[in-house]
């Protein structure tokens, strides 16, 4: 259970009851630049202060399949939080800013404070508040206007691909209509990590868009698979952050892999 704990709350995001589903026939052109298709993806996303989520999760390694709800509140750029609950029974709570990552689970009590090495190390690549936030509302998780890639089409999408592969290699598609990003895949060839993101739909939000529903997959030594389902989105409601690790718990130490 604690390794569930530790996976879900990297994995969550949101549909709202007043929402729209986006569905889209269009066909990738040949004639589309790749600068098109990055600009046309960042354009997606509006501002906004704060969101406050409910989602289900469903998880699944090895040795465990759970299912799990979480309630995901977020100030853009600065908080994320999240709670944890299984049966409805609050079981996790985590704290995660630009500069640390808490986490406390009741059923072991335990806790961790510290860097995102955790979640570094979970999720097989290298994670920090920006890229945690940009997977939460469907966004590449690096700056892909900064990167140079080379663009080829297959089954009607934008596949974007590094134009001179790295140690880290990094592959982006893109739906043709509103470039939405359907699948993003990082892999580490020499350690034998990948990490793949696909959001299988998205839904229109009072002028935000949004994934509805979204599967990751980890593979280091062994495979995880997250299937979300997005539950509701409140767009700039006021929330609070309520975290505190209680006294008696035991601290996790958290090694680089």
């Amino acid at each position: 259970m604690k390794k569930v704990f530790l996976f879900v709350f990297l994995s969550v995001l949101f549909v709202s009851c007043k929402t729209t589903q986006l569905t889209s026939n269009a066909k990738a052109s040949k004639g589309v630049k790749v600068e098109e298709i990055v600009k046309g993806h960042n354009d997606n996303f509006k501002d906004f202060s704060t969101l406050s989520i409910r989602t289900d999760v469903k998880y699944q390694d090895i040795k465990n399949r759970q299912s799990i709800s979480a309630d995901i509140r977020i100030k853009k750029d600065e908080i994320i939080w999240i709670n944890i609950k299984f049966l409805g029974f609050p079981v996790a709570k985590a704290l995660i800013t630009p500069t640390k990552v808490s986490y406390y689970e009741k059923v072991n009590g335990t806790y961790f404070e510290g860097d995102f090495i955790l979640l570094s190390n979970w999720l097989g690549t290298g994670l920090d508040f920006e890229k945690v936030q940009n997977l939460l509302l469907g966004k590449a998780l690096d700056e892909i206007s900064k990167e140079v890639f080379v663009s080829q089409i297959v089954e009607n999408m934008y596949q974007l691909s590094e134009k001179k592969p790295k140690d880290i290699q990094k592959q982006y598609t893109f739906e043709a209509g509103r470039f939405l990003l359907k699948k993003e895949l990082i892999t580490q060839v020499a350690e034998e990590k990948s990490l793949e993101i696909n959001y299988i739909s998205h839904t229109l939000i009072d002028d935000h868009i949004f994934p509805k529903e979204m599967n990751i997959k980890a593979s280091q030594k062994n495979e995880v698979s997250i299937d979300v389902e997005y539950k509701k989105v409140e767009i700039n409601p006021e929330i609070t952050f309520p975290f505190s690790i209680p006294d008696n718990y035991e601290q996790v130490e958290i090694k680089q892999q």
